[in-house]
């Protein structure tokens, strides 16, 4: 459930505060407005509450004058799934802010002192989100989401049979003032109670950035044991380890949900539970028992406020889930920057935003041995680099009219539309969708049929089919010249030879052929003769609207047409020709040259995950953020993703070279 806005609602008060941190991030305040508190610079009135950030070394203050004004405090820290890189970063990328605060009336969740509000979540988990909470840390730990996500989770962590020994940052404010000595007791328990084993110590991401010491480092170790600063994913590392030893870190409690029983030196919201070894106790008749499940609802399901930064809005914990997957994509493919070959002038803009978040993108004019992009077509040319093509779900307007894309796929492997080798999609669909993705496939499946939605989204009004009893099908037109053709067709290649065997096996069917956009607008080579049309065709859908067509029609023949994929969306039967990307995988009748390498059954929905939510990547056109695939539908579906009017007579003046398409052409 989505919450409502209180600040629509009129329902937001003041939280006074005396921390200027509570302004310096524009989303911090957001958030907070959101949730009904309006930080204010500000002495409080009887009974208005006052904001202090955590533990932080200006707290004292708030804390003062909350107990002198005898006014209650609330306490706001970042969530468990916050951000790409730490608040402390600088540049672009980190100003993001976070996706969540934990707003908490009742206490701080790192100060074992007093209860906090997740503790009390803890005793008392709703029995209706047990099943909410496995799926949703299933989902996490697949898609490697932690608190920051700059891990790289392609890397290996070290070789098994270690023990884990988690340091921390100096000062941390979950430490309650524990030093140095601390981390040295910790660390000589887990050599005295793992005699010869090997010690990995874990560096925090912020020390391993530079940003803030640590309490231990090489000088600390012994021969054999190691040090990991580099950009592992806490999951891997849990995973790996024999044991885990920890203070008040999250990724002790990572090692918690991963299965692990940890050794705990402090006293983090998630001791105390019957789920860890406690050094310390917790004072008498506090905490008690609780399962895995109970600390996850409660940590991430139901204390957080958790925000959508592309609409705006709260949101869940699915939904910020699904806005740092998107996040994540783009930062774990773009992590070190890219030298881009083979993009046409009119691509660019539209490029440097969707690959620049990390590292500013960088153009050549000829491929070389940094190149790290290709468009696809030039492919041949860098066949090391990432292939880049447009996405599914593309825009309102066509690529030959240089409409920019709101999604783009980014593949390392191959590409979707060459079935010559393996691609990224393949693996994906082979693979399967992670926990909760089937069905967050067949909710994005009913949004795209109810929105009516298809690859450019183009309005027509040309006449449908009539019902006069034979079965009507419907040929979609393709470019002739397009790389999907190239790569991807059988015997037939031209839109004529497809319309001859479609007619040659299907002599009593009324044929609906509906030529490709890029064609009827002369932009693209794929002319049918108008003799040959009025044999093959019973009628001409110029102008029309696809979704319309489908749904008039009994079923598609295509040799690669995306219409054929959009087909299957809307449950008709779909006939191929050729080898295109949803072909070879049992929902289609495959009559051309599939790859006998594709031998995975999904279903439609996994599919669907595959083609639309895993693989490709989303570009918001509003806020500029990468975004999934449900905020790209809403602005599709809003008309929010129109071609810029600077464009347009570069559009018209490309019309007019539409002989030479060689200038434009993917």
């Amino acid at each position: 459930m989505r919450p409502t806005d209180p600040e629509a609602a009129g329902s937001v008060r003041r939280l006074c505060v005396a921390n200027l941190g509570f302004f310096r991030s524009p989303r911090l305040s957001r958030i907070l407005a959101l949730a009904g508190y309006r930080p204010a610079l500000a002495l409080p009135r009887p009974g208005e509450p006052v904001g202090i950030w955590g533990a932080s070394p200006t707290a004292w203050r708030g804390i003062a004058i909350a107990a002198k004004r005898n006014c209650p405090i609330v306490t706001v820290e970042d969530a468990f799934l916050r951000s790409i890189l730490p608040g402390r970063a600088r540049g672009s990328l980190a100003a993001r802010g976070p996706v969540g605060l934990l707003i908490d009336p009742d206490g701080l969740h790192f100060d074992p002192t007093r209860p906090s509000r997740l503790e009390r979540l803890v005793t008392a988990p709703p029995p209706e989100t047990h099943v909410r909470a496995v799926q949703g840390l299933a989902r996490l730990r697949s898609l490697d989401l932690s608190k920051y996500n700059a891990h790289d989770p392609v890397l290996d962590p070290p070789r098994s049979g270690y023990v884990l020994v988690v340091d921390q940052t100096r000062g941390d404010a979950s430490l309650l003032g524990a030093d140095r000595s601390l981390f040295l007791r910790m660390l000589q328990a887990a050599r005295d109670e793992n005699p010869g084993q090997r010690i990995v110590l874990r560096t925090h991401p912020e020390t391993a950035a530079g940003l803030r010491p640590g309490h231990l480092g090489i000088e600390d170790l012994q021969p054999g044991d190691q040090i990991c600063a580099g950009p592992v994913s806490p999951w891997r590392l849990v995973e790996q380890a024999d044991a885990v030893y920890a203070v008040s870190s999250q990724l002790g409690y990572e090692a918690l949900l991963a299965g692990h029983r940890p050794r705990l030196f402090g006293l983090p919201f998630y001791a105390g539970w019957g789920q860890s070894h406690d050094e310390m106790t917790m004072p008498p008749g506090r905490r008690g028992s609780a399962s895995r499940e109970a600390l996850f609802t409660a940590s991430h399901l139901s204390a957080p406020t958790w925000y959508d930064p592309c609409r705006d809005r709260l949101t869940d914990f699915e939904g910020a889930l699904d806005q740092m997957e998107a996040e994540a994509r783009s930062f774990r493919q773009d992590r070190n920057g890219h030298v881009a070959f083979g993009m046409r002038l009119w691509k660019r803009r539209f490029l440097m935003r969707e690959f620049s978040d990390s590292v500013p993108l960088r153009f050549a004019r000829e491929p070389g041995p940094d190149t790290t992009l290709v468009w696809a077509s030039a492919s041949a040319k860098a066949p090391a680099a990432t292939h880049v093509e447009d996405g599914f779900l593309r825009s309102r307007g066509l690529g030959a009219a240089l409409t920019p894309p709101i999604s783009v796929v980014a593949d390392d492997l191959g590409i979707y539309f060459d079935p010559a080798a393996p691609s990224q999609l393949e693996a994906l669909i082979a693979l399967g969708p992670p926990p909760g993705g089937r069905q967050r496939a067949t909710r994005l499946i009913a949004r795209l049929i109810e929105a009516r939605l298809s690859k450019y989204n183009l309005q027509g009004n040309a006449p449908l089919p009539p019902r006069d009893g034979r079965p009507r099908i419907l040929v979609p037109g393709q470019v002739e010249d397009d790389a999907s053709i190239l790569r991807g067709a059988g015997a037939e290649r031209t839109n004529l030879a497809l319309l001859a065997r479609v007619r040659a096996e299907n002599p009593l069917a009324c044929i609906v052929y509906k030529p490709h956009p890029d064609v009827e607008a002369g932009l693209r080579p794929g002319t049918v003769p108008d003799e040959e049309l009025k044999t093959l065709a019973d009628l001409v859908a110029v102008n029309a609207d696809p979704v319309a067509l489908i749904e008039a029609t009994d079923g598609v023949w295509t040799i690669t047409s995306t219409l054929g994929f959009e087909a299957l969306l809307r449950g008709k039967p779909v006939t191929v020709l050729g080898a295109p990307f949803y072909a070879g995988w049992g929902l289609t009748r495959d009559l051309g040259p599939v790859p006998a390498r594709r031998r995975a059954q999904p279903d439609l929905a996994a599919l669907v995950h595959a083609c639309l939510i895993a693989y490709p990547r989303y570009r918001d056109p509003l806020t500029g953020l990468p975004c999934p695939v449900e905020v790209a539908l809403d602005r599709l579906a809003a008309g929010h993703a129109a071609q810029p009017p600077a464009l347009r007579l570069l559009a018209k003046a490309q019309g007019a070279l539409a002989g030479h398409s060689w200038i434009w052409r993917r």
